[in-house]
């Protein structure tokens, strides 16, 4: 009997995969424009610094919302050990998000209490990211399972090592934040993101390299993955890159380019994204389930492909769209030019 023609696990791991990187991305640089708008005193530079952001913020957790349903329908094992272990600070992350997108438009509205929505604005993205950078730690870690269920704590996720990832994400949102103030602003602003940039790239840098020596100390499979033979020859490439495009959006802060230190820095995080992928692969529940074993059955999966694969890319032409219609720079006078 033959096997099925295409693969749907892999399929569906590539759109999981996007959908989680997409949101890292788009709504990892607003949330970096959040955290760095409270860094900035000056009421005319930070009501630019939220116009940056202000037509395409709500639009980027479309990604979250498809990275969510994805995991549900594709890899219902994987969701029914991740999300009980994770209920916390994924709560967390929404309600910040919630309190964010208020403080965003209260702040316009309700001009009496503007330094509120100022701090709520700051804090909420702050907070957001940190609970995501935990997520991350803690999905790294791996979770206590017994048979098909999550027996451990809910309070497990709060380690030392998610704990510094999530301080790493929040340098790291703040780099893409600074990259994005660099694309669309101008002047004595844009001077100040490049500056703001390459603070957070310096403690992306140390991050990276804690991350980097911190899981294959903890995880001996992670470390064989990495140090054995071929496998040292074989993955060099991708530190090598994440070295050579850090210089790159280093230079690039001080050069007065204008796209490129976004660009390098999508690169940075790009890398580090596939340093992950490779250490944990093909495990969805890290150390326990693989893709395979955490995956819904055939039928289900190529139900649910049919509406996927019709809605993602309207989802990337309205994205792409948005974007192209609100290019240029911002202005305090005239909004978009």
């Amino acid at each position: 009997m033959n096997g099925p023609i295409l693969d749907l696990v892999g399929i569906w791991t590539v759109i999981l995969g996007l959908g989680v990187f997409f949101y890292v991305l788009l709504d990892g640089f607003d949330l970096g424009v959040g955290m760095l708008y409270g860094l900035h005193r000056e009421t005319a530079a930070r009501g630019i610094i939220m116009n940056s952001i202000a037509p395409i913020w709500d639009g980027n957790e479309t990604w979250l919302i498809l990275g969510g349903l994805a995991l549900l329908a594709a890899f219902p094992l994987a969701f029914a050990i991740i999300i009980p272990a994770l209920y916390f600070p994924v709560l967390l992350m929404l309600l910040a998000l919630i309190f964010r997108g208020v403080a965003f438009e209260f702040r316009f509205k309700d001009k009496e209490h503007r330094g509120f929505w100022d701090h709520a604005f700051c804090y909420g993205s702050a907070v957001a990211t940190f609970a995501q950078g935990t997520v991350l730690g803690a999905f790294i870690q791996g979770f206590q399972v017994e048979g098909r269920h999550f027996v451990g704590s809910s309070f497990d996720w709060i380690t030392p090592f998610s704990t510094m990832t999530g301080v790493a994400l929040m340098a790291g949102y703040c780099l893409l934040g600074a990259g994005w103030l660099v694309l669309k602003t101008h002047g004595e602003l844009q001077d100040w993101a490049r500056r703001q940039g390459r603070r957070a790239l310096l403690l992306v840098l140390v991050a990276i390299g804690a991350v980097s020596l911190w899981t294959p100390y903890a995880e001996a499979d992670i470390a064989a993955r990495w140090f054995s033979w071929p496998n040292v020859a074989l993955l060099a490439p991708v530190p090598l890159a994440a070295l050579a495009l850090a210089f790159a959006a280093w230079r690039s802060f001080g050069l007065k380019h204008d796209a490129m230190p976004f660009v390098y820095s999508i690169g940075l995080f790009l890398t580090a994204y596939l340093g992950i992928a490779i250490s944990l692969w093909p495990n969805i529940v890290p150390h326990r389930y693989s893709l395979w074993e955490a995956a819904s059955s055939e039928s289900t999966q190529a139900f649910l492909l049919v509406g996927t694969l019709f809605l993602l890319p309207i989802i990337l032409l309205y994205t792409g769209w948005s974007y192209w219609v609100f290019r240029g720079k911002v202005k305090a006078d005239a909004g978009y030019h």
